[in-house]
């Protein structure tokens, strides 16, 4: 079929060539039919044209409108479908989020169960600790009441003591005071005889130089013994100074925690980890407490145990020079630094035996080098033992005694307090039967055993190492105390003197070194005065523990009042 376009362009090419040829009176009547035949046939062909496309036309509105119908009833299916879509959609998405809280629910009883698990294991380790600990306190109570109950009978005994004394008192008060009055009637019966015999003044003048000769000798021999007594006291300071001059050291103030400096909250942060799993595990490697928020830009690191606490101390400035901080990469430091401090303390023990020519089984020397990490009252242990062993040394040296023996026991006579900390016992006895299993002298092992009195001395060995232990623990600087313990040994000492009777006034002076007694002297007289300061300084010595001497002096002041009128 033709366009409607071409057809008017046929037309009219038509009408130009009929027009032309025409026009030049080319054309005979066979053209001319011809033409007018195909114009007729163009023009019935295009009325054909229009009538098809006419109805064309109808047929294209019956479809447009059957499409139209289709498509609103696709419209419609399709809207139905969506609304059973959404509906679907929306009962599984219920469905889901039901199974999902479900689920939630589960995984959240779970963990509640876990945790409550966890809990119970902590509180049941924690119910274990404390039961060992009851168990400590308990044996430590008994330990602490068998003391009390000979304190109790020795401050028993002494009580007696003091009863006998007074009674013993009394009794020569009341014989003196018969003398007197004997003395007195002899005078009124000689005045009353009025004279004597030449024999018989003569026994009498001899009878007074005899007896102004005794006094006289009495006072000779106190002399004499006063003056040996000053000599000896003089030697034996200078044999004290010269030891302690040899060994003075100097002073080590113990501390229960170590800040370690971090260089920002960064670091602080990855030191504690997601949700504190890195701090968790060191604490659960090295056995310490680590405090982050006691102070800007430092961790803290709190431990009773010194060698603990240095192991956790050198972690730690591994970990913060590294910047790798998990838990495998800790557990790996942990261990390094454990076996290089294991090395390192045993280096120390050996270089504290090499110091004085000494050898030592190696679980000695490691114990020996133990000592560097171990306090007491705020003295370093291993400074102190060799302090000791250098003064006992220079003592026995004086004394003509093997030097190497008193270093040796000097050296070793605080080794228990290695182990006191892990053991049940006294450092003492626990020393000492160390010492003993690793086959030392049975003269060492008394040393140890007896330098705070515990046992029976048995050698001047262990007497020496007694002195020097005394001396290195007194002499001032060596250990610190804290305010209320100081203050509290004062008002010990006050206590103990007020407690006697006759007492008027007490006071502490220097530092606690020296108790001053004022008595009342119409109560104590010149010889209750002797034997109170006596009772006083055996009191102190049975109920309080320090270091060095306290001097006890009991003033007696008569004063005499008159008027004039």
């Amino acid at each position: 079929m033709f366009s409607l376009p071409e057809i008017i362009n046929f037309l009219a090419f038509a009408q130009q060539s009929y027009l032309t040829a025409k026009q030049e009176q080319e054309l005979n009547t066979l053209q001319l039919w011809f033409l007018t035949g195909a114009s007729v046939m163009l023009v019935l062909l295009m009325l054909w044209q229009i009538f098809i496309n006419n109805r064309n036309l109808g047929r294209l509105g019956a479809a447009r409108k059957k499409a139209q119908d289709d498509m609103d009833k696709l419209l419609a299916d399709a809207k139905a479908q969506a609304e059973k879509s959404i509906a679907d959609a929306k009962a599984q998405a219920e469905n889901e989020a039901a199974s999902i809280i479900k689920s939630a629910e589960l995984q959240s009883k779970e963990l509640t169960m876990a945790a409550k698990a966890a809990a119970e294991s902590a509180a049941e380790q924690r119910r274990g600790e404390l039961a060992k600990a009851e168990e400590r306190l308990a044996a430590r109570e008994d330990s602490l009441e068998q003391k009390l109950g000979l304190l109790q009978e020795r401050l028993t005994e002494l009580d007696k003591r003091d009863t006998a004394n007074k009674d013993e008192a009394l009794r020569l008060e009341s014989v003196r005071i018969a003398l007197v009055e004997k003395e007195k009637n002899n005078q009124r019966e000689l005045q009353r005889i009025g004279g004597l015999t030449a024999e018989e003044a003569r026994k009498e003048i001899l009878d007074s130089l005899q007896e102004s000769m005794r006094a006289e000798r009495a006072a000779m021999i106190r002399r004499q013994q006063e003056e040996s007594r000053q000599a000896l006291l003089k030697d034996a300071r200078e044999i004290m100074v010269s030891a302690m001059q040899r060994g003075a050291s100097d002073c080590v103030y113990e501390h229960s925690t170590t800040t370690i400096p971090i260089p920002n909250e960064e670091m602080k942060g990855r030191i504690i980890g997601r949700e504190g799993r890195n701090i968790r595990s060191i604490e659960a490697a090295t056995g310490t407490n680590l405090l982050v928020d006691e102070s800007p830009q430092s961790v803290v690191i709190s431990c009773f145990d010194p060698v603990r606490r240095e192991v956790a101390r050198l972690v730690l400035e591994k970990l913060i020079s590294d910047g790798r901080i998990h838990p495998s990469r800790i557990e790996e430091i942990v261990a390094s630094t454990h076996e290089e401090l294991l090395q390192e303390i045993l280096k120390t023990g050996q270089e504290a035996s090499e110091r004085f020519g000494l050898i030592f089984p190696q679980n000695i020397t490691q114990l020996l080098g133990t000592l560097k990490y171990r306090y007491s009252f705020s003295q370093n242990v291993l400074a102190h033992s060799i302090e000791v062993a250098t003064m006992a040394g220079s003592i026995a040296a004086e004394l003509g005694l093997d030097q190497t023996m008193a270093q040796r026991a000097g050296l070793l006579h605080d080794i228990g307090k290695a182990v006191d900390h892990e053991m049940e016992g006294t450092h003492a006895s626990l020393g000492a039967e160390l010492l003993r299993r690793a086959g030392e002298d049975a003269i060492i092992v008394n040393a140890v055993a007896a330098h705070h009195e515990e046992v029976e001395k048995t050698s001047a060995l262990a007497v020496i190492v007694q002195i020097c232990d005394t001396l290195s623990a007194a002499r001032p600087g060596a250990r610190a105390e804290t305010t209320e313990l100081f203050m509290r040994r004062l008002e010990n000492l006050e206590r103990i003197g007020n407690s006697f009777p006759g007492v008027d006034n007490c006071y502490a002076i220097q530092a606690g070194r020296e108790l001053r007694i004022m008595v009342k002297p119409s109560v104590v007289s010149d010889e209750e005065a002797v034997v109170l300061a006596r009772n006083v300084a055996e009191r102190i010595e049975t109920e309080m523990r320090y270091p060095g001497q306290i001097r006890v002096s009991v003033i007696r002041e008569t004063r005499v009042h008159d008027y004039a009128k």
